[in-house]
């Protein structure tokens, strides 16, 4: 195909320019979206056809180690699932921690071309960056781990804090991140401590006289003054606990009037306990979101069927198997983290699972503002990403989904306000802002989730049909930087996306107090920490605000 053509008589959803539907060409032009072009360039008719920027999942776990624990922990799911090799594609295993190669196909075989990994502390940065450099088609970058780091934890203690904020940014350029991610705060050194899980964000963490309150206010802190494009991507504590909506709201409370991210915030909105009544907090939860423009969030959403609980939270890992009695694995990255993994089956008859699931409908109808939301299954822990398409149909099918609630436990679905029969139906329009929109402006990506002049040529065309789970998972063609991947579910070409990190200045001598500490406590000399620009092949970096002013 030519570098440059044009996607003609495509009815347009860009909501970042408030075109909805919209019949109108699509110009493309050395893989950008160009206002115009010559009338002799190539075209590609669409007529009929919905067209919408790329897909972009803005949390999910699809790389380093963890994953490949997962992967090594579930073999069986290999065997019945796996993608053969073709002339134009590599092959590769699916299950809910599909291989490098099946993760980047099946996002693209359904219009995604961005993905964020949501967590993995800076020790693991090269085999994150190595793993998504391996998975083709999407842009991507990772969510690095902070909550749980133990030189952190000294600087705060201390109250040291603009030194704090320098060995933020320090370890951002060392690994190559995108974004702070905070797990749990604190818990996981309590934890391994004492087999104890934190409970209140004003408990003491186990030889450090901090709390996760503190952690919380110095990293949420340290990544706005530092002007990320993400603000800091925040796991609550006490996620999956019964009553854990308190601490969300006083985690929310905590930063109140300060940019922030909660995720997977299904797994956070629970009252009571469990099988109790009115368990439910989606209306709290949500409540205190709508009305504080400066929170959003993701949802996290349950799917019924197979998933997989992995996690930087060590102690939901080791409640989870407690659970299930499943097979579990559970490690520990020295001074910075831990992760946990555990195979988990979603059941409608189970009145938790059901209620987890009704919960994450809940907030998608009851969210008043798209813009701050994105739709997502914290792929693996609430089910694979390829359910997007079912979860879609769910939010825009009214009738479909009061027959699925009518096909859940009935006794837990009673403790949310779905049986209310709320109107709400999602628009293309609306689907649109929380699968591409909103992650991206959410993200800071400002080249991607809109279809206007400047942005990557980042295209999805569906077929619009009634069943939209069949068109949101069979696009008729998908565009990558202005090649065509996809063509009638069939792959055209391969393609190689690219990696996004940030790096934000610091004042270098923050060096001479990270590196006793690496002597005396980590296993890996401080020269050889930093990630090499040998790890990085085709990437770009997202400049912070205060990068952009100079450059302005």
């Amino acid at each position: 195909m030519s570098s440059s053509f044009r996607i003609v008589n495509g009815r347009v959803y860009d909501p970042l320019h408030d075109i909805d539907g919209v019949v109108q060409d699509i110009c493309v032009k050395d893989g950008k979206i160009v206002a115009d072009l010559p009338e002799d360039v190539p075209s590609i008719d669409v007529k009929g056809m919905i067209v919408m920027p790329g897909g972009v999942d803005m949390h999910s776990h699809i790389a380093g180690g963890k994953v490949n624990l997962s992967r090594k922990l579930q073999p069986e799911e290999n065997r019945f699932d796996y993608l053969p090799k073709t002339s134009i594609t590599r092959s590769g295993t699916g299950g809910t921690s599909p291989s490098t190669f099946a993760t980047g196909y099946r996002y693209a075989l359904m219009g995604y071309t961005t993905a964020m990994e949501a967590a993995a502390p800076p020790l693991s940065a090269r085999h994150v960056i190595e793993e998504l450099h391996d998975t083709p088609i999407l842009d991507s970058g990772y969510f690095m781990v902070l909550s749980d780091n133990l030189m952190l934890f000294q600087l705060l203690k201390e109250g040291r804090k603009e030194e704090f904020k320098q060995a933020v940014a320090w370890y951002f350029n060392a690994g190559r991140a995108y974004a702070p991610k905070l797990v749990n705060p604190g818990c996981g050194q309590t934890w391994k401590h004492r087999n104890k899980q934190i409970v209140n964000l004003d408990d003491n963490v186990d030889h450090f006289d901090i709390t996760p309150r503190k952690i919380i206010e110095g990293l949420v802190g340290a990544a706005n003054d530092l002007g990320l494009p993400h603000p800091a991507h925040i796991h609550c504590n006490n996620l999956g606990i019964a009553g854990n909506y308190q601490t969300t709201l006083d985690t929310m409370r905590t930063v109140s009037g300060q940019r922030v991210h909660l995720t997977h915030i299904q797994f956070h909105s629970y009252r009571g306990k469990w099988g109790g009544k009115h368990l439910s907090a989606a209306v709290d939860i949500t409540d205190y979101v709508n009305s504080h423009p400066e929170v959003s969030v993701d949802v996290g959403q349950v799917m019924f069927g197979n998933a997989t609980g992995m996690t930087a939270d060590a102690p939901l890992a080791w409640m989870l198997r407690n659970i299930s009695k499943n097979k579990w694995v559970n490690c520990d990255i020295e001074n910075e983290s831990g992760c946990g993994i555990v195979p988990i089956v979603y059941e409608p008859d189970n009145y938790v699972h059901a209620l987890q699931w009704g919960i994450g409908l809940e907030i998608f109808l009851l969210m008043q503002d798209p813009w701050r939301m994105a739709l997502t299954t914290d792929h693996p822990n609430g089910g694979s990403f390829l359910n997007y398409p079912r979860l879609i149909r769910l939010l825009m099918d009214r009738q479909f989904r009061n027959e699925e609630i009518k096909s859940v436990n009935q006794k837990a679905i009673q403790n949310t306000i779905l049986l209310d029969d709320l109107d709400r139906e999602y628009t293309l329009q609306e689907i649109a802002i929380i699968t591409r929109a909103a992650p991206a402006k959410i993200l800071g990506l400002k080249e991607k989730g809109h279809l206007g002049p400047g942005a990557d040529a980042d295209i999805t065309v569906y077929v619009e049909q009634d069943n939209k789970e069949e068109m949101f998972a069979t696009p008729r063609y998908v565009f990558k930087d202005g090649r065509l991947i996809i063509q009638d579910g069939d792959f055209i070409s391969d393609h190689e996306g690219k990696f996004i990190y940030v790096e934000p200045d610091y004042d270098p001598t923050i060096e001479d107090t990270l590196r006793p500490f690496f002597e005396d406590y980590y296993t890996i000399a401080f020269d050889n920490y930093a990630v090499g620009d040998q790890y990085l092949h085709r990437h770009q970096v997202i400049p912070t605000r205060d990068q952009l002013a100079v450059a302005s």
